[in-house]
């Protein structure tokens, strides 16, 4: 099955590749579903499960899911329909309103929004010695 490729239109060459996609799945679906058949054999004439050959790392399966969202925590002053979370990577926008004189992070709190202060070298000293003495 020879293909002259150069005599083709680029209409056509576009309808042949299209159709060599489609063909591509197709064989690549035929294929995950022979091997599935396959391994489902052996395990059932092994009296395995998938489980029994490929057991979870740590003996805890993995968490599935995102995380739960949360609460915007900074807001554009500009442009209100901008929050941001706190977490993750800052956003131009607020990078941008902390470079302004006078613009804090604070200044930028939703009201309501929990801010958490990082502990002291006092309060870090005294988890230390917490820590020593229960062991």
């Amino acid at each position: 099955m020879a293909i002259d490729l150069k005599n083709l239109s680029p209409k056509e060459l576009q309808s042949l590749i299209a159709n060599a996609n489609a063909q591509m799945q197709e064989a690549k679906s035929s294929q995950i579903h022979e091997v599935r058949k396959k391994i489902d054999t052996l395990l059932s004439n092994a009296g395995l499960s998938l489980a029994d050959v490929y057991p979870t790392r740590g003996g805890r399966p993995g968490k599935v899911g995102k995380r739960g969202t949360v609460a915007p925590k900074y807001r554009n002053p500009e442009d209100p329909s901008q929050t941001w979370t706190g977490r993750g990577k800052r956003p131009l926008w607020f990078a941008a309103a902390l470079k302004k004189r006078g613009v804090t992070a604070e200044s930028l709190l939703i009201d309501g929004a929990v801010t958490r202060k990082k502990a002291g070298p006092a309060k870090k000293a005294a988890k230390k010695a917490t820590r020593r003495k229960r062991r």
